[in-house]
């Protein structure tokens, strides 16, 4: 008796404790959440808008991508773990992109545009 006693005050003890902690990383995986990540072939790209518009592989959705001078542009083939700085010159009409920001509807405020390289190509 008095062992189930000790293991019930220990389990009283121990799920608040354990519901505090699991809680605190919950905000965290939500922020995590938030951040938008769309890729496919540039249709479009505009200079002047500081845009891209995006079609995803194998399908008729598209998202414009906007960017602005705090976007980091950069490279980098299938599957190999060197990435290289470019700057928005470097994409083109029909290049493969990631685009990773936040979202606004069917716009993405761009951070980051990935141009992907293929081994072929080169």
């Amino acid at each position: 008796m008095k062992k189930q006693l000790t293991l019930l005050f220990a389990l009283v003890l121990t799920f608040p404790l354990a519901k505090a902690v699991f809680s605190q990383e919950a905000p965290a995986k939500s922020k995590e959440a938030k951040e938008a990540r769309f890729e496919g072939r540039v249709e479009r790209s505009s200079k002047e808008q500081s845009s891209l518009t995006i079609r995803q592989s194998g399908g008729t959705l598209e998202k414009t991508c906007a960017y602005d001078s705090s976007t980091k542009w950069v490279s980098q083939f299938h599957g190999d773990k060197k990435v290289n700085d470019i700057d928005a010159s470097q994409v083109k009409d029909g290049d493969y992109v990631i685009c990773k920001g936040s979202a606004d509807g069917s716009v993405i405020h761009a951070t980051l545009i990935s141009k992907r390289l293929s081994h072929s190509a080169e």
